[in-house]
């Protein structure tokens, strides 16, 4: 196809709306959809077109809307197989309601596909518009709008994997209907000649989910990898998953928040990963085939972009979907441990020799270069989390904030052979309530210590009401506002410092004072050291100790090592 031909596809929506829908139903069929069930209509025809051209898929039209879904619900119920239902806009989906709180209760995998108009013409009086989103409440295991269709790779990779989500989740420990509202402008049609492109799916084997760790009989053929990001998981995870790494010959990359870097296994793990993966040579030979996933996505970014497209098989015990690159292939609805255990019934199947050692060595090597780079760098925040690493008592905790301290965190905590719990609000990763949920930890029974930046600090200053709650000291990094903006593109901005970074000057003694905290400055290594050893030695006590860091000196050294490790021989050879 000419570069003109391509222009004048991408510029024609008709062929949009088509590519779309395909990509949909392609990851449908991937899941195992094998019947879509259709009432006519007009603002449906990119996915009736879709469907034609998507080997495998049986076509059946009935023209009620209530007796289609009624008969999907008994294909589904009598195949075992997620069945699709397709309508047109308005009134058309209504009709589903009585057979989808049916397949809500009887746990059937009804994929209910509404076409819609535009979303600009909802709420203006446009005929035949209604809001169709969410339209069946809790009556579906989730409701999607992908909005306007694109004709872009990234949106068409989404729209698979969410087809592919639909059907498994369908499937899953709770099945039911899943909802996606499809909203389609003008033209319906192509204009011309318009085949989508086949879509390249990596070879990962790709099933409807599997909810028994007993059905994962096999792994992927190639270099594979695990990837541990935050989670909760059980006091037996660890050992065996170190016993199912050394099986297979997996190396293991453990997120902060995975609580795998603080422990007797945590030898075992890489740790070193956002520092190493700026290494262009090493991010090359490196490189998985497929990655095996615990837990939530990990804090580290630059690992997430360079696991983009890479085949992912997702163990969720509690059935969420974790996929922010849209690559998971397969999800385990089963224990971590479990599936650890399943794993080491299995054959060895190690990459070769030396794939778990290449990592090993190159985990070495970055760290060896991180202890260099501080030995003989300016006091800073790098300096600051090894002295909190090696100094807090085993079995203790510790609340860091989000933003810039928990990225930080993972950059130079490494590992350690005592216990230590580490918190995190990461879920949506904001900078509130941060002293309100340490005050919380310290009160549910856990001895926790707090490392907050200056605005995370002032963001919760109510939360020093409950400062008679706390048993263990508060750090706070004063480095003047959000130095996250420093390392991003918006750093430079006009208006930068008083719209991105905007720093604050509180008085942090003159704060903690009516609240009876003792209040601490310190700004180098021995007022650190000095600061651990008295609250040590005093055990229970709460107190602020101010951190004053300078930001500019702290970017130069972060910024100094990321050169350093990426100019260094970290690949034996390379």
């Amino acid at each position: 196809m000419s570069a003109a031909q391509g222009q004048d596809r991408s510029a024609d929506a008709g062929c949009v709306n088509l590519r779309w829908s395909a990509a949909l139903l392609d990851g449908l069929f991937r899941g195992g959809l094998r019947t879509l069930v259709l009432s006519p209509g007009s603002r449906s025809t990119p996915v009736v077109l879709a469907a034609q051209r998507q080997a495998g898929i049986d076509i059946v039209p009935i023209l009620d809307e209530r007796s289609a879904a009624f008969f999907a619900l008994g294909t589904a119920g009598a195949s075992g197989r997620p069945v699709a239902l397709l309508a047109t806009s308005g009134s058309a989906p209504a009709h589903w309601y009585p057979a989808v709180i049916e397949a809500s209760e009887s746990g059937l995998p009804l994929i209910l596909l509404s076409a819609d108009r535009p979303p600009q013409l909802r709420l203006w009086g446009a005929n035949q518009t209604v809001d169709q989103t969410r339209l069946f409440g809790a009556f579906v295991r989730e409701s999607h709008d992908p909005g306007h269709p694109l004709d872009d790779p990234k949106a068409l990779k989404a729209l698979r994997a969410l087809g592919l989500r639909a059907a498994t989740l369908g499937l899953g420990p709770r099945p039911g209907p899943v909802h996606i509202n499809l909203p389609f402008a003008e033209p319906l049609v192509p204009a011309g000649d318009c085949e989508p492109e086949p879509p390249v799916w990596p070879a990962l084997p790709v099933a409807a989910e599997v909810t028994s760790y007993q059905a994962l009989d096999s792994l992927p053929a190639g270099r594979g990898l695990i990837v541990c990001g935050p989670g909760a998981f059980a006091d037996d995870f660890a050992p065996t998953l170190r016993r199912c790494s050394e099986h297979h010959g997996l190396p293991v990359l453990a997120d902060p928040l995975s609580g795998l870097r603080f422990g007797p296994e945590s030898a075992q793990v890489m740790t070193g990963y956002d520092a190493l993966l700026r290494n262009a040579a090493a991010a090359k030979a490196l490189r998985p085939d497929w990655v095996l996933r615990f837990g939530r996505a990990p804090v580290s970014k630059r690992l997430g972009e360079w696991l983009a497209g890479v085949p992912a098989i997702l163990v969720d015990p509690g059935g969420g979907w974790c996929d922010p690159s849209h690559d998971v292939r397969q999800r385990l609805s089963a224990s971590p441990t479990s599936v650890c255990e399943a794993l080491l019934g299995l054959d060895n199947r190690s990459a070769g020799d030396d794939w778990l050692a290449r990592w090993q060595g190159a985990e070495r090597r970055v760290q060896a270069l991180a202890d260099a780079h501080l030995a003989g760098s300016p006091w800073c925040e790098g300096h600051l989390l090894r002295a909190l690493m090696a100094r807090l008592p085993a079995g203790e905790s510790l609340l860091c904030a989000n933003s810039l301290p928990i990225r930080q965190l993972d950059s130079w905590s490494g590992s350690r052979a005592a216990p230590l719990g580490l918190f995190c609000n990461r879920g949506v990763s904001g900078i509130d309530g941060q002293l309100s949920t340490l005050a919380g930890l310290s009160h549910g029974g856990r001895p926790t210590w707090a490392l907050l930046g200056d605005l995370s600090f002032c963001h919760d200053l109510s939360g020093l009401l409950q400062a008679s709650r706390l048993d263990r000291p508060v750090l706070v990094l004063n480095n003047g506002g959000g130095r996250i903006f420093d390392y991003l593109p918006q750093h430079g901005l006009p208006g930068f410092e008083a719209l991105w970074r905007t720093p604050v000057a509180p008085n942090l003694a003159a704060l903690a004072a009516p609240f009876g905290l003792a209040h601490r400055s310190i700004s180098d290594a021995t007022g650190l050291e000095q600061a651990l050893d008295d609250a040590l030695g005093r055990g229970r006590v709460a107190e602020l100790i101010e951190v004053r860091i300078d930001a500019d000196q702290s970017r130069a050294v972060h910024e100094g090592f990321w050169r350093r490790v990426a100019n260094a021989p970290i690949i034996e050879g390379g």
